[in-house]
């Protein structure tokens, strides 16, 4: 624009020039009269003058032309960049999710595991296979995942992989009981800019068969010394084909409920602000007791328990173990109001017994439905709506609370809510984790709690590691928060 400008007011400065010249002319003609000498020697510094003036002013509107050549040049190609950006991450966007969508469905576990042996990302297989919450696995060492003495069993072949070998073998897990399930395991070195391994993906694909392990069907006989029901030794034989080996280890795991083998810890799920004058809840979490007196995490007995059907039975028992506790305390368990929260497996929802059982427990031990909130995860409602529907109203007919686990995690997390009656959102550990950091995940953080408030639901954040994140969930207005930066899992006893 600025060289359209001088071009258009060119001419007229030009034609100012002569006139000055001409008009310097006549002027030093007129003071110096006839002095021939004066008059040539002033014309020539005019005329030079304006030759240097117009040399000048063409250099100008040269560096100009140049300057805004360039300037439009510069425009283009941010254009053009922004365009490139604009299309990159569309195709990123739509990659993303094909890659989310093909790294949720696969059947096979994938967990990438840093050099110094902890988990930084893993799949829905391999969390749904140990049955741990996220905040269980992410940044977790794989001993305090696996337990160590799973852990002792790999410990060789992951510090191979960290030495960036790549490894391919079939491992055999051995859980409660001596029971076994066969995995089929794959190790990949990654290796960093500089050549060293930053970590390995450790890629498992669980090949037992059912077969492989005893079949335990539901039972109707008299309840146990613990009022709940186990499969009896007549139940267990009947499947055909199992070895007396298989049949044992099924009732060895039964037998280590039973021996008090398995024990419950709960960890704090505090208000926030803490002084907010608002009741304290508890999630309960299962460990089993080894050998040597230390704790096994669910991952190294969950997926026996449910390839074998006994996670309803493993269910059965935690309700059975808080309602007799409970009604042990003093009245303080009813006057607080306090809410303990448990997770309970797809098997156990699909459980047409259960609703029943948890009837006859909470009057026989005196207890109001009130303590107790089951958590169901948003996988299972998105895939077995009708019948977590059922278990739902079947539960809350008895006085319990509903929690949602995991949300937020996919996009339409309300869309699966819809037509449900809901107590609490537990929004997903991943999100919380990264919300000081990712303003994307502090922006569905912020629009949950904003809905939740809507619709007249609590919500509490999962994950929780630091004053920073607390600081910012009060900030927000959420209602509570669990993690290690809030307290640490201890035994209910």
């Amino acid at each position: 624009m600025r060289g359209g400008i001088f071009a258009a007011v060119r001419g007229y400065m030009v034609i100012a020039a002569v006139v000055g010249t001409v008009t310097a002319l006549v002027l030093t003609i007129y003071f110096t009269q006839d002095n021939l000498q004066w008059i040539a020697f002033l014309t020539g510094v005019l005329i030079a003058s304006v030759l240097a003036e117009a040399a000048r002013a063409s250099r100008s509107e040269w560096a100009l032309m140049r300057r805004t050549a360039q300037l439009s040049a510069t425009r283009e190609k941010l254009e053009f960049e922004v365009r490139l950006r604009k299309s990159s991450e569309k195709k990123y966007t739509e990659f993303h999710s094909r890659l989310q969508l093909i790294d949720e469905t696969l059947s096979i576990m994938i967990v990438f595991v840093d050099n110094e042996g902890h988990c930084r990302y893993h799949n829905r297989a391999f969390r749904e296979w140990l049955h741990l919450k996220a905040e269980l696995i992410d940044g977790r060492h794989l001993r305090e995942i696996f337990g160590s003495k799973a852990y002792a069993e790999i410990a060789i072949a992951v510090q191979q992989s960290l030495d960036g070998h790549p490894l391919h073998y079939e491992h055999l897990q051995k859980t409660t009981g001596s029971a076994v399930y066969r995995l089929l395991v794959e190790h990949v070195p990654q290796f960093g800019a500089n050549g060293h391994v930053s970590g390995f993906y450790f890629l498992a694909e669980d090949i037992t068969q059912r077969r492989d392990l005893p079949l335990f069907v539901q039972s109707t006989h008299p309840s146990t010394d613990y009022g709940i029901i186990a499969p009896t030794d007549r139940e267990i034989s009947a499947v055909s084909g199992q070895s007396v080996e298989k049949q044992d280890e099924g009732k060895s795991f039964i037998a280590a409920i039973q021996e008090g083998k398995f024990c419950l810890y709960c960890q704090l799920i505090s208000p926030l602000p803490i002084d907010s004058g608002h009741t304290a809840h508890y999630a309960i979490l299962i460990r089993l007791l080894e050998e040597e007196g230390s704790m096994v995490p669910p991952g190294a007995f969950f997926p026996l328990a449910e390839k074998t059907g006994l996670m309803p039975y493993l269910d059965h028992w935690v309700v059975q173990q808080i309602l007799e506790w409970a009604a042990k305390q003093p009245g303080s368990i009813r006057d607080n109001r306090s809410i303990f929260f448990i997770n309970v497996a797809t098997a156990t929802i699909g459980d047409p017994d259960f609703p029943a059982f948890l009837q006859n427990t909470l009057n026989e031990q005196g207890m109001p439905g009130s303590i107790l909130c089951f958590e169901v995860s948003g996988a299972d409602l998105a895939a077995r709506n009708n019948c977590v529907a059922e278990f739902i109203h079947s539960v809350r007919q008895c006085g319990c609370s509903i929690a949602l686990s995991g949300f937020g995690k996919e996009e339409n997390s309300f869309d699966h809510i819809r037509g449900f009656q809901v107590d609490f959102l537990k929004i997903d550990g991943g999100i919380i984790l990264n919300m000081i950091d990712d303003p994307v995940d502090l922006a569905k953080v912020v629009s949950i709690n904003r809905t939740a408030k809507k619709i007249g639901v609590q919500t509490i954040a999962e994950l929780v590691e630091s004053d920073e994140i607390v600081a910012k969930l009060i900030e927000i207005g959420i209602d509570f928060s669990q993690g290690s930066g809030i307290s640490l899992p201890r035994p209910l006893s």
